[in-house]
This record gives C-alpha cells, structure tokens and sequence, in this order.
C-alpha cells in the first residue's frame, strides 16, 4: 500500500467510532470483506487459528528498529492499544488483536495502518 493510501486510511478510521454501548465490536463480515484486502495489500498477514493480523519489518539496525517501537508505543498509548510485539537486533515482528473483544477490530486496523507509516520514516 502506498503510504499517501495509509494516510487517507488512517485518516477515514482514526475519528471513527468501534465501539456500541461503549463496548468494542469485532470488524463485521462487512467491514472484513472490505479492510483485509487493503491489510493484505499492505502485507498484513491473517493468523492461522487465531483472529489477528501479523507483519514483520525488517530495519537497517537495532536503532532503527527501536525507534520505530518507540513512534508505535507512543501511539499506540495514545489509542490505549498496545501490539504484540518481538524484537531481535534490526527485525520487529506485529501482532494486533483486540483482547476485549477476542478478535480484529477497528483499532487493529487504524494501529496497522499507523504502524506501516512509522516504518517508513
């Protein structure tokens, strides 16, 4: 995905709502059948057996690598949704799923499409 796609995404996703009630909803058939092609786009990979969605990025150095966890972490606090992440020297892999729900949720998906922005900065 192009980043000028991840920001136009991000930012029709960013201001909406995934939540009824308050409580947060997992993506419909709906909203799947539409944002996980556009994740795959982005090599955003579906998890087998589990609802969630994968990526690994790989950095020229630790440095690197470190402060492209540092953006996220800082945004991901900001929206109160924090990765499954791993790290060893210059490679970072991603898992986002959301445990209130126990699947992929709008979250997930903005998370994502912050998170390919990050790496490329």
């Amino acid at each position: 995905m192009n980043p000028a796609a991840c920001t136009r995404q991000y930012q029709l996703y960013t201001h909406s709502t995934d939540t009824m009630a308050g409580k947060i909803q997992t993506l419909t058939m709906e909203e799947r059948e539409h944002l996980l092609p556009m994740m795959r786009n982005a090599q955003w990979v579906e998890e087998v057996g589990r609802d969630a969605i994968y990526k690994e990025f790989l950095f020229k150095d630790f440095n690197q690598a470190f402060g492209f966890m540092s953006r996220v972490a800082l945004q991901a606090e900001k929206m109160d949704h924090h990765p499954e992440w791993f790290n060893v020297y210059n490679k970072v892999q991603i898992t986002l799923n959301t445990h209130e729900c126990g699947g992929l949720s709008q979250r997930d998906i903005t998370l994502a499409t912050f998170i390919d922005q990050a790496s490329v900065l």
